[in-house]
């Protein structure tokens, strides 16, 4: 009888997977150490290897200030982790011909239709002028951060100051139609196809599912991605019957002391962002990773075709497109990107280890994952650190698991 897609993969003693439990251990020892000098309030992190559960272990607190534990059901703001996601949907109605990567965005959103880039003094401080873009914005731009509609918090230049900070911060202040308003009337930073840098491509792509289908996004994802794969705690607003399950931040950042907080996802946004509005577990999330790395498929559920899954986790970024992906994280640094996703091209040079062909993307509010198929290994970190700290935990949790595969 296949398992079906509910359930999480059979535990395992590390040992019978190739992993060290004495080495895993020392995970605990490094994050309760961070925790313990006020770094961190408290992590989720789940470890797959081999087909089996080898790590599901919670450390400190889900809410420092009421002293309620850490629990591995807490769900979190998963910012950026939406984006995969919304990919993958996407793909389901490319997958059905209803959605073509060299299509036009204008024609799904003909104020789109002629677009014109900026051109910048010296000291990129103000706008000389604009010329028109030299081809349209496509779906695949959107798929790989080569549209030019950046987010205006990625940098400081006089074009970003004309765009929203990011993706939350859109849906909370606009509606989806104005939101498109907004972003078709502002002149690009680059030529479409150009030049990869991170920003409100997975935001538009969510809104032309929901142009293709009807649908809302969450909807058509619940219906499609989250449902499928037993993915019942993920979705775009946390019922209130869950709220209590919500992880906490801690109430100043610990490496520039500035007060910071995570929006709990409690009151719906003013449109359902593609880009990173989502809520998730840990548990769930790694359903998700899963049925990547297992081309398409996890349990009973066949979420996209195998060559379409290998598509997706391909770079498509070629030679001309100059790739500025540190710009989305810098621990991604030397990256290629795939459909919504980084994916690893090159053994060495970047900052974490891993494998030719890992694939990840990680969320601003300091949730991270990645899967590895050369290593069969699938890792999901759940965690609100939103400061720079973030970074820190993205390559040492990278370091620790690794350093526990022995065979």
């Amino acid at each position: 009888m296949p398992a079906r897609a509910s359930d999480l993969p059979p535990r395992a003693m590390p040992e019978e997977v190739g992993m060290s439990s004495e080495r895993l251990a020392l995970i605990g020892t490094a994050v309760n150490a961070e925790i313990a000098h006020g770094q961190l309030p408290g992590a989720v992190l789940v470890i797959a290897r081999r087909g089996k559960l080898v790590y599901f272990e919670t450390f400190g607190s889900r809410d420092k200030g009421a002293g309620a534990p850490m629990t591995s059901d807490a769900i979190f703001n998963i910012a950026s982790m939406t984006k995969p996601m919304v990919a993958v949907g996407a793909l389901q109605l490319y997958e059905q011909g209803k959605l073509l990567m060299d299509e036009p965005l204008a024609k799904y959103f003909p104020k789109f239709a002629d677009m014109r880039v900026a051109v910048m003094d010296a000291r990129k401080e103000s706008i000389v002028e604009t010329v028109p873009a030299a081809r349209k914005i496509t779906i695949q731009d959107l798929f790989r951060h080569t549209s030019g509609l950046i987010y205006g918090g990625r940098g400081t230049t006089a074009v970003h100051k004309l765009y929203p900070e990011g993706s939350s911060q859109a849906a909370a202040a606009m509606t989806g139609p104005e939101f498109i308003d907004h972003l078709s009337s502002r002149p690009l930073l680059y030529q479409p196809g150009t030049v990869w840098d991170y920003g409100f491509g997975l935001d538009v792509l969510g809104l032309v599912i929901e142009q293709l289908t009807e649908q809302s996004l969450g909807d058509y994802l619940q219906q499609n991605v989250w449902k499928p794969l037993g993915m019942t705690d993920t979705g775009f607003l946390i019922p209130p019957g869950n709220a209590a399950r919500y992880a906490k931040a801690l109430p100043t950042d610990p490496v520039t002391g500035s007060p910071q907080s995570m929006t709990p996802l409690t009151q719906k946004t003013k449109f359902e962002c593609g880009g990173g509005c989502a809520a998730s577990t840990a548990s769930d999330y790694l359903r998700f990773a899963l049925m990547l790395m297992n081309k398409g498929k996890y349990g009973d559920a066949r979420i996209l075709g195998p060559k379409t899954v290998e598509y997706m986790l391909s770079n498509q970024l070629g030679p001309e497109v100059k790739n500025l992906i540190v710009n989305g994280d810098p621990t991604r640094a030397d990256y290629g990107f795939g459909l919504g996703l980084a994916v690893r091209t090159t053994p060495g040079i970047v900052r974490l280890m891993g494998s030719v062909g890992d694939f990840s993307w990680p969320g601003a509010s300091g949730t991270n994952w990645w899967a590895d198929p050369h290593e069969e290994l699938a890792v999901v970190w759940m965690a609100h650190s939103p400061g720079p700290i973030r970074w820190k935990y993205r390559q040492m949790i990278n370091a620790l698991v690794y350093q526990a595969i022995v065979d």
